[in-house]
């Protein structure tokens, strides 16, 4: 998505997978060559980065209470998503504050949407939003 999109991707470690092409070719990502990736350390080294999105950072959580359709995106932003079986720890929604956003979920007996399925309405909403503008 991010290839075809052209957005960054920024990986921030510690990873919940492991980026080899061993592992790329057996899960089909032939655009991996293709992306703009940066990796990181750390959150600590993300946020120190020349290359880090200049705008505001959104972390998309189901502990949100903000709905991302509340904010009005502006070209720099950036979105922060946690890994799929933990999301991130609580320091970062602690830092992220107010910029903490949530799909709405209609089924609450549901744990939530998968990753890429929430990167990407989070990144094509924010593509709409800027193209509109």
């Amino acid at each position: 998505m991010c290839a075809i999109t052209q957005c960054r991707l920024h990986l921030i470690h510690p990873l919940g997978f492991t980026i080899t092409d061993k592992h790329l070719r057996r899960s089909g990502m032939d655009y991996w060559y293709s992306l703009d990736l940066h990796e990181h350390a750390s959150f600590e080294a993300f946020l120190e980065s020349p290359v880090r999105p200049d705008g505001e950072i959104f972390l998309f959580t189901t502990k949100a209470k903000r709905v991302y359709w509340e904010v009005a995106f502006q070209d720099g932003d950036g979105f922060l998503f946690g890994n799929e079986g933990h999301g991130v720890p609580e320091a970062i929604h602690a830092w992220a504050g107010e910029r903490r956003l949530t799909l709405p979920q209609f089924n609450s007996t549901l744990r939530s949407l998968n990753l890429s399925t929430a990167a990407g309405i989070a990144v094509y909403e924010g593509l709409r939003q800027l193209n509109d503008a």
